[in-house]
């Protein structure tokens, strides 16, 4: 009986649930620690060996966009939602603060943003797909006058690296003062307060369209 290759047999039992456990440890690992845990703490953490990982998991990008799928699914639906809001400043705010908030939960999430994923895989599809909805919302909310027009979308990657600094850990604390930091960068974004031009966009090039 030949076997369709597109269509891989299902795992056994015991290799299901080892691979679980790893997406389980490494979740924990990376949302306490970043990302910077190596691929043998992943293992010893999860009970397994070195083989067993990479034969589940050949790359750490692998891991790590199996890791944080669901969080890049939920900011797809976040921004779909919000391009729905008949109000593009309302849908806009509630992603940065969305965002800012799973960001303040999660110390590997905002790593996991700017991480370097191949480009056919389904996580960096949906990342991309994220950030282009994001950007004609942004349009959006600069067409009804309620967004200063010189916000760049790198702007959202300075909210992010700024709200990284705050939310070092995921503790109450951080949380409080995540939630501060991004209310007062929001404030700046409002059309009616954009007042003295600012200086350039940064040259970043995490978020691509």
């Amino acid at each position: 009986m030949s076997v369709d290759p597109s269509h891989p047999a299902p795992l056994r039992r015991d290799a299901r649930l080892n691979r679980e456990r790893i997406v389980e440890v490494a979740h924990d690992l990376f949302a306490r620690r970043g990302l910077d845990v190596p691929m043998a703490a992943v293992a010893r953490h999860a009970g397994v060996g070195m083989a067993t990982l990479y034969r589940r998991f050949p790359t750490k990008e692998a891991l790590v966009g199996e890791v944080f799928s669901h969080q890049f699914d939920t900011c797809v639906a976040v921004v779909d939602d919000a391009l729905d809001d008949p109000d593009p400043w309302r849908g806009f705010v509630t992603v940065v603060e969305k965002v800012g908030e799973m960001q303040a939960c999660d110390r590997g999430f905002s790593a996991a943003v700017a991480a370097a994923f191949p480009a056919a895989t389904d996580v960096s599809a949906e990342r991309d797909r994220a950030v282009r909805r994001f950007a004609e919302l942004v349009e959006r909310a600069k067409a009804a006058g309620k967004l200063r027009a010189d916000f760049a979308l790198s702007d959202l990657e300075l909210v992010l690296m700024a709200n990284d600094g705050v939310a070092k850990d995921t503790t109450e604390a951080s949380r409080v003062a995540s939630r501060r930091l991004v209310a007062y960068l929001l404030n700046s974004f409002r059309a009616e307060h954009a007042g003295t031009p600012l200086p350039p966009p940064a040259p970043l090039s995490v978020v691509k369209i």
